[in-house]
């Protein structure tokens, strides 16, 4: 297996259904050839294949269509990326025969997808969706108490082959056993802590009620104050904000919680929307990115996009993209001017940055940096309404209470951008995220991007 193959399709199941895309590929473009007139030896079949095949690896790539986790994704997810991919060739081959419009028998992009589309979607939800869920762990958790409960929990959990067990915590009382098969971490007073240090996606409070109920509430408070889902054997606790996630519980013997109002209808079309806007927009806004591109080019030394780790969802890491409108030691040069920081809390902002570039200057004002973060939408990485996703450097000053805004897949706009955005400090932008997340709706969601059009187009706060 060469590296770049290795980047593109890492598992097993992926790579099986790379090759499965292509052959499906190949054969729609033929059979597209055969019905205009012409012969599967004609050398522009061969062009038109090689090219549709270099538009699907490219956007898969960028879309991380065949990586492991995105077993993650729903079945609609699964779909509709297939349909982008599928709509990217389809406008690839629509280009090439408008450019080559003498030549008659070539493959046509509607008689193409035809083919491909139900192809490629009964491919990839019927065989290889089914296949992925075996290729290893997606989830990382921590299972809360040694006892008998816990070690069960923990093989269970070992046994379904979609969570890794980081470690285990023990509560007041509980020895800690030889026998345990993953990392032991401490004692329950030290999960606030842990939660604060490493990505989680749930915590599994494994114990007695009647042996150790009050550390087990103290679990609760400290999940729900990071904002982290976590799971209770059916028991009853007191709740602040955390609500029970319908369709889950039971089936493993654990009732599973959120740390904010469980809406999973509008959950979904949130993530519908996430997928559809951010594939149009890419297309209707590939012109203008490309100009972008070129100037970002021709006026300053360096890559056109910048990739930078962020924070995500339950504190997960990803590489947010945006245009590069800065020098390119940006970060290196930024601690020379931290003592100008103009933003309260952990956040580096100040006016007039010497790092930004001229173009940059423009791309900032109207949000134009922001653009290729509809690559991280489409991904899932994340929304298009969410907190903005923090630097892991800005997440480890946090407050506690801080953190919880990490519960949420982060966005490209959300309260903060239509409140004056550079303009208030950032203990105010903090609570205006736990806000956006205690009341969210998919109506907030739409209210956030109407308001947020005229701050983009007049560049109202930015800096």
């Amino acid at each position: 297996m060469t590296p770049l193959l290795g980047r593109i399709a890492p598992a097993r199941s992926s790579r099986w259904n790379l090759a499965s895309d292509f052959f499906v590929i190949a054969l729609s473009l033929g059979c597209s050839m055969l019905m205009a007139g012409g012969s599967l030896t004609n050398p522009m079949l061969l062009n038109r294949v090689a090219a549709a095949l270099i538009v699907w690896v490219v956007t898969a790539a960028a879309l991380h269509h065949y990586d492991p986790w995105a077993g993650e994704r729903t079945t609609v997810d699964d779909a509709m990326m297939v349909t982008v991919l599928c709509a990217s060739v389809g406008t690839c081959l629509f280009l090439l025969n408008k450019m080559a419009s003498g030549m008659e028998a070539v493959p046509r992009a509607i008689q193409s997808l035809t083919f491909l589309l139900p192809t490629a979607l009964a491919m990839r939800l019927v065989v290889f969706r089914p296949l992925s869920l075996k290729d290893g762990a997606l989830d990382e958790v921590l299972v809360v108490g040694t006892g008998s409960i816990g070690r069960v929990t923990g093989e269970e959990l070992e046994r379904s082959n979609r969570r890794r067990v980081m470690g285990y915590l023990s509560f007041p009382g509980e020895a800690r056993p030889s026998n345990l098969r993953y990392r032991y971490l401490g004692a329950t007073g030290d999960l606030a802590g842990l939660l604060a240090s490493m990505p989680v996606t749930e915590v599994y409070i494994a114990g007695d009620i009647f042996k150790c109920g009050e550390a087990m509430q103290e679990a609760v408070r400290v999940c729900e104050q990071q904002g982290v889902p976590f799971a209770l054997p059916a028991s009853s606790f007191r709740f602040e904000r955390a609500e029970p996630v319908s369709g889950r519980n039971g089936n493993d013997g654990y009732v599973h919680y959120l740390p904010f109002h469980v809406k999973p209808h509008q959950m979904a079309l949130k993530r519908l929307f996430d997928i559809a806007s951010s594939a149009v927009a890419l297309w209707l806004l590939l012109p203008v990115m490309g100009l972008i591109a070129l100037a970002i080019k021709l006026t300053s030394r360096g890559p056109v996009l910048f990739r930078q780790q962020r924070v995500g969802i339950n504190g997960k890491h990803f590489h947010m993209l945006k245009f590069r409108s800065m020098v390119v030691d940006a970060e290196r040069l930024q601690a020379q001017l931290a003592q100008k920081n103009e933003q309260s809390g952990p956040v580096f902002k100040i006016r007039n940055d010497p790092r930004i570039t001229r173009v940059g200057r423009f791309i900032r004002k109207y949000s134009l940096d922001e653009l290729p973060q509809l690559i991280n939408v489409l991904r899932g990485d994340m929304s298009v309404v969410g907190p903005r996703p923090p630097v892991p450097s800005e997440v480890a000053k946090y407050e506690v209470w801080q953190r919880r805004r990490l519960c949420m897949r982060p966005g490209l706009t959300c309260i903060w951008q239509v409140s004056g955005r550079n303009q208030i400090s950032f203990e105010q932008w903090m609570y205006l995220d736990m806000q956006y997340i205690d009341h969210w709706s998919f109506a907030l969601d739409v209210n956030l991007i109407l308001r947020t059009l005229p701050v983009v187009v007049t560049g109202r706060g930015a800096s």
